[in-house]
């Protein structure tokens, strides 16, 4: 069973897109479903995320936000696999 990942995101991001290319680039290494999530449509998350994406969670956890780093999220979706 492979996890899910959820990136918060919005439109115009050159951050969000780094991001995003780091996921894809895991996703070869490591096999997880990648769900991207437009914080403009959603009230609630635009409130909660709008100064912090993107913003990667990983089981209801934020993992990262910002300039995102690979070997974090790397570590993160290892030790899920292994825990």
């Amino acid at each position: 069973m492979s996890k899910t990942v959820i990136m918060y995101t919005k439109e115009n991001c050159p951050l969000c897109d780094k991001a995003q290319k780091i996921l894809v680039e895991l996703q070869a290494e490591i096999p997880f479903q990648l769900e991207l999530t437009d914080i403009y449509k959603d009230d609630q998350l635009l409130e909660k995320y709008q100064l912090m994406i993107p913003v990667v969670e990983i089981a209801g956890e934020e993992i990262a936000y910002g300039v995102i780093h690979k070997d974090v999220i790397k570590k993160r979706l290892q030790q899920g696999l292994n825990g």
